[in-house]
């Protein structure tokens, strides 16, 4: 599977094909949602934890490009996870702009919310049956 193009940044891809390029080792899975969200709705063990915005206030993470930098080696593409695969877009971006080939995983970690507002029911890594703990 082909990744989608996007404007800022190298494309998206599905959940189950940013596992597979982790696994074979041909990227670095980094989870961008805050502390509070992997603490409170789970995460997956491997990932690189590297927030983009921080709870409380979402307030953007000073430490976000040392971390990223730390976290993904010198030629080697990021996968980026976020809740909803929305703000792992902004990340995205900025990686590109820090010279790393990186790819927004579609869906995120949770998918989008159900006709209640429910999320975990409609997309998302869990929902596909992938690797994932809860605190």
């Amino acid at each position: 599977m082909q990744p989608r193009r996007e404007q800022g940044y190298a494309g998206d891809v599905p959940p189950q094909v940013a596992y597979e390029w982790w696994t074979r080792g041909d990227a670095v899975l980094v989870d961008v949602r805050s502390d509070a969200e992997r603490e409170w709705v789970g995460f997956v063990p491997g990932a690189a934890a590297v927030a983009w915005k921080q709870w409380p206030g979402m307030t953007m993470n000073a430490d976000f490009e040392a971390a990223l930098r730390a976290a993904v080696p010198p030629g080697k593409k990021a996968v980026l996870m976020c809740r909803s695969g929305v703000r792992s877009i902004a990340a995205a971006r900025r990686a590109t702009e820090l010279g790393i080939e990186a790819y927004n995983i579609l869906e995120g970690f949770e998918g989008d919310p159900d006709e209640q507002g429910h999320r975990g029911r409609r997309g998302g890594w869990r929902f596909r049956g992938l690797p994932w703990r809860q605190g």
